[in-house]
């Protein structure tokens, strides 16, 4: 879990609806974006290893050698295929693949298990999303008539399944829903995603 900023004395961040005194400095944070050096070394790495090698081949053929068969063999195929050959379509496509695979990088924040919170000025909070959903399902655990409780913490929705042994379900699911949305209003996120709940009867 990265830095939630300042806790209340029961280890809950405050609230947005409950912030202290001299809370005007407090803001929305927005997601924090992905160094991405994963990608952006292989990318690198294939890039280079394809312009150094015809680098040197051309180097090679100013020098008076022979150009490399490699090359020989990749410029007959490309002056001798059709366009609408399988190998032509093919390498096309997975170009294409490829570029669209660095552009969605390029454009998208990443870091998809962490939700930005509500912190104060000259502070970026994150809170991942799996440490959200323990707290979310402990909550709902202590909801009376609850036996198991199950929760998937999405970035829009918060969606959660519990098993009911006693109480009246309708109940039950009432009483869940206000529970998880208080405690959703505790973890302070920039913006809260919705409450889903189902509950289904298990007297066994």
């Amino acid at each position: 879990m990265h830095d939630p900023g300042p806790l209340r004395a029961d280890g809950h961040a405050p609230s947005p609806d409950k912030e202290p005194a001299g809370s005007d400095n407090w803001r929305t944070t927005h997601r924090l974006w992905s160094a991405r050096r994963v990608p952006a070394a292989v990318a690198a790495c294939v890039i280079g290893v394809l312009a150094g090698a015809a680098l040197i081949d051309v180097v090679a053929v100013r020098a008076g050698r022979r150009a490399a068969a490699w090359r020989q063999e990749v410029a007959d195929a490309l002056a001798s295929r059709p366009v609408d050959d399988v190998w032509m379509l093919t390498g096309a496509a997975l170009a294409v693949a490829v570029g669209g695979w660095l552009v969605v990088l390029a454009l998208t924040p990443g870091l998809r298990r962490l939700m930005p919170m509500r912190s104060p000025a000259k502070v970026r909070a994150q809170l991942d999303r799996a440490s959200a959903a323990v707290l979310l399902r402990d909550a709902a655990l202590r909801v009376p008539g609850i036996r198991t409780a199950r929760i998937r913490m999405g970035r829009r929705r918060i969606l959660a399944r519990a098993d009911v042994h006693f109480r009246d379900p309708q109940q039950v699911k009432t009483d869940l829903t206000a529970a998880l949305g208080e405690e959703r209003d505790r973890l302070a996120l920039s913006r809260p995603p919705r409450i889903a709940v189902r509950v289904r009867e298990r007297t066994h």
